[in-house]
């Protein structure tokens, strides 16, 4: 019978692939950034550049996620899945054989990464057109401009983490519990980062504070009779609900963009 499965394709670290050469993340790495990403049984966890597919099998096995791992190279796709079968979690983790600029992963709540910056920067806009609150690691290499909200320290390389922002830059209109129109806020935005100010009883001023934690938008204000609030809001689209908080009482807000 002639040799079949790791018997004739075992993988060389530092061997060319499509556009990199396959090196594996260190498994204390590969937990380090799941548990930064905060992965649970509730993600679709999506690995790009899936190599030997031992992320999306963590994800499976040591976070209870269901996991897809996209691999070009056809002997390394399927010695991954052969991996995810010993590893009894091949029910809850999909192995496909394609392009990671082709397979759709705009589902994926938490998606992994290990390609080189430039890899990064090509599949940044399909990253930021994903869900809001969406959960991005990468390995080793950043997104240009776009700085990570968190970083993940290593022993050789870090790993670096990014919530995918709603677009809030706009004008929003602000309402109270009555839908009564008290205000209104103009956004500018880059990335997660966020600036603006506030048209509150004719007079303008600065927003402070403001930020956009995935679906959540939040600012600070002096109110008309000099009280310091604090708004929570949550994005969808062209419309956000929440409140606003002074001390102890808060009032609910709604807003819409336009």
């Amino acid at each position: 019978m002639p040799p079949h499965g790791d018997a004739v394709y075992t993988p060389t670290p530092g061997q060319a692939g499509k556009d990199v050469m396959w090196l594996g993340t260190p498994d204390t790495m590969v937990a380090a950034m799941l548990r930064a990403a905060k992965t649970g049984p509730d993600d679709f966890v999506a690995d790009l550049g899936a190599g030997d597919g031992r992320i999306a099998i963590a994800a499976a096995r040591d976070f209870g996620a269901r996991a897809m791992g996209v691999e070009y190279d056809a002997k390394m796709a399927a010695l991954a899945a052969r991996n995810a079968e010993r590893a009894g979690v091949a029910d809850r983790v999909t192995i496909i054989e394609g392009d990671i600029f082709k397979e759709d992963f705009s589902r994926a709540s938490v998606l992994t990464l290990y390609l080189l910056p430039e890899l990064n920067l090509q599949l940044r806009p399909q990253i930021l057109a994903m869900t809001p609150g969406t959960r991005v690691v990468s390995y080793t290499f950043t997104m240009a401009d776009w700085e990570p909200d968190e970083t993940i320290r290593g022993t050789a390389f870090d790993a670096y983490l990014w919530i995918v922002p709603a677009p809030v830059a706009g004008r929003w209109t602000i309402a109270d519990e009555q839908g009564r129109a008290f205000a209104t806020i103009d956004l500018d935005q880059r990335f997660q980062k966020v600036g603006g100010t506030m048209t509150l009883g004719g007079r303008s001023q600065p927003l402070l504070g403001p930020f956009v934690a995935g679906r959540e938008l939040g600012f600070s204000y002096v109110d008309r009779d000099g009280g310091f609030r604090a708004a929570r809001l949550t994005v969808d689209a062209d419309r956000a609900s929440g409140t606003s908080r002074l001390g102890e009482h808060a009032i609910k807000l709604t807003a819409r963009r336009g």
